[in-house]
Formats: C-alpha cells, structure tokens, sequence
C-alpha cells in the first residue's frame, strides 16, 4: 500500500542518517585516540598536520552548541592591540565601542579595564549585546561568585593577577563586584548579533568585538552574520572577531575588502591557550599559525580595519 511504502522509506532514511552519524562519530573518536599519542614535536610536520586538518574538519560536521564559558583578560595581546589603536583618537573625544555577545560581562570589563587605563581621557560608550537574558543579567549585576563560575563551567577568575583583581573587583574571589567606574557608560541589549537591524539600535561604532560565538553556529548562518557585522562599524573603524571558522572568516574579509591588522597578528593567534589547544578535536579549537599559506595574513589576522572607502 502507498502508505507503508512512505512508512518504511521514510523509516529507511531514519536509519540511514543514524548510521551515517554513528560512522561519523567512530571515525572522530578514533582518530582523536590516535591524535592524542602522537609526539607534539611531531605535529608541526606537513603530513601529521593534514592528518590533524582533515580531522578538525570532520569534528566540524557535528552538532554544535552555544558555550558561555569565558574568563577575564582572556586574550591579552588582543587587548594591547586595542589599546594601541585607540591611542590615535585625539584627547577628550568619543570612543563608541559594542560587544556582541557579551556573555556574563567578562569581556566588556576587561576591554574597559584596559582601556579606561590607556585613555582616561576617553568618553567610552558601550553596547553590550547578547541573545541569552540569563547571561546578561549577570553582565548587569557585574558580581562574580563561584556559582557564576559553575554556569560557565570554569573560574572566571583564572588568568587574573592578583593586582588587577584589587583594580577591577571588590570583595573577593567568592563575591566579587566590579568597581563603579567600569560599570559607567554601558547600554545592555538583549538581542542577537545576526539581526540585521542592529545597527539601528547601536549606530555604527569605532570598534566591534565579536568573540567565541561565531564558532558554535552553523557555517552558513555563521558566514551571514559575520558578513552583516561590517554595517555596524564606522568608515575606518576596526572589527575584532575570534572564535569563527578561518575558512568563513578568510573568505569573508576577502570578499569585503576588509583590510588585516597585522600588528600583534601572531600574539593574539596565541593568546588564547584554551582554544588553540581544543584543536583539532573540538569544532571551536583554533589551527597553528602556518606562515606557509600565500593567504596567512588574512587567514589569521583577527582584527580588520573596515568601510575605509565610506
């Protein structure tokens, strides 16, 4: 009958897709097995680097899911380069900077920290922008308590010295509360950073983070939004985008025009030791830097200069 061969096609296709995802899964497993015996001397080599490539591409093809695990001063350099690019702004002006996908507010502090430090002269306006209203309550609040700790699923607390705790926080590693004046001149938005009409809420802005988020979207919804990300930064104004795909990020900034920062370019490819040890078996680990490729510039530099045409 026509309704049982409907049934059992579409029961055959089930099946078949369970295979496939359950071959897929064996095939991650095993070569994660044979990843991790291999001597790190030897995974600079052309031909075990391949091996490593072809593997973090297949973990790629897996399911993916949003993180909020984060740390303050998570990536050093990339805070430096900030720093730098902001000393051209003449004294006294406005600096309108937005953070999307903010998280639990991490992130924004440790880029106020850094630069309210640099510039004290500054009018620094900030858009704090994440899609999970839990996280951004958190980010409101600014206080840090283990528990906080346990929703990310690491202490946020881990890459911070003992002198910048004593500048940023009162109170303790317990319950910690930022400091008052890098709670000033923030705007909280509870929304997502694909939305196309976000720059009608932030106006365009001299600086753009978009970090760690990127990664844990589907490829193609990843490529359109960091696409749509360039409508919110002001002509000659900077995007900062981490934790996204090298092949989507490449080929986006290529196709733009986005112009690499190549300053601090291998620091900041670093500077984040989590994610470039999660490679090659975690979708969100980041490849080693390889001079060798025509493109790596473009390919690794994670600061753009954008719109310089107007």
């Amino acid at each position: 009958m026509p309704g049982e061969s409907l049934t059992h096609s579409v029961a055959g296709r089930f099946a078949f897709l369970l295979r496939k995802r359950s071959a897929l899964g064996f095939y991650i497993r095993l070569n994660a097995w044979v990843w991790a015996r291999i001597p790190q001397g030897l995974r600079q080599m052309r031909l075990v680097r391949g091996f490593g490539t072809n593997l973090h591409r297949n973990v790629g093809r897996t399911e993916r899911r949003q993180f909020t695990g984060t740390f303050f001063f998570r990536n050093r350099p990339q805070l430096e380069l900030m720093s730098r690019l902001i000393g051209l702004k003449p004294a006294g002006s406005t600096l309108d900077m937005a953070i999307l996908g903010c998280s639990i507010g991490a992130e924004i502090y440790s880029v106020l920290a850094t630069i309210r430090r640099a510039r004290p002269d500054l009018q620094v306006k900030m858009w704090a922008v994440d899609n999970s209203p839990e996280v951004l309550m958190v980010a409101r609040k600014a206080t840090y308590t283990n528990e906080v700790s346990r929703l990310v699923g690491s202490s946020i607390f881990e890459r911070v010295t003992e002198q910048e705790f004593e500048q940023v926080f009162e109170g303790d590693d317990k319950l910690a509360r930022v400091k008052p004046w890098l709670r000033e001149g923030i705007s909280w938005h509870l929304g997502d950073a694909s939305d196309p009409d976000l720059v009608r809420i932030t106006g365009l802005q001299d600086i753009v983070v978009a970090s760690n988020f990127l990664c844990h979207m589907k490829p193609v919804d990843a490529e359109a939004c960091l696409r749509g990300l360039g409508h919110i930064v002001k002509p000659g104004g900077y995007l900062f985008v981490t934790g996204v795909d090298l092949d989507i990020r490449a080929k986006v900034a290529s196709e733009l025009g986005w112009r690499p920062v190549l300053d601090l370019l291998e620091d900041i490819h670093e500077g984040d030791p989590a994610v470039r040890q999660g490679w090659p078996c975690n979708w969100w680990g980041l490849e080693p830097l390889d001079k060798s490729r025509a493109d790596w510039t473009l390919r690794y530099a994670s600061a753009f200069r954008l719109n310089e045409d107007g």
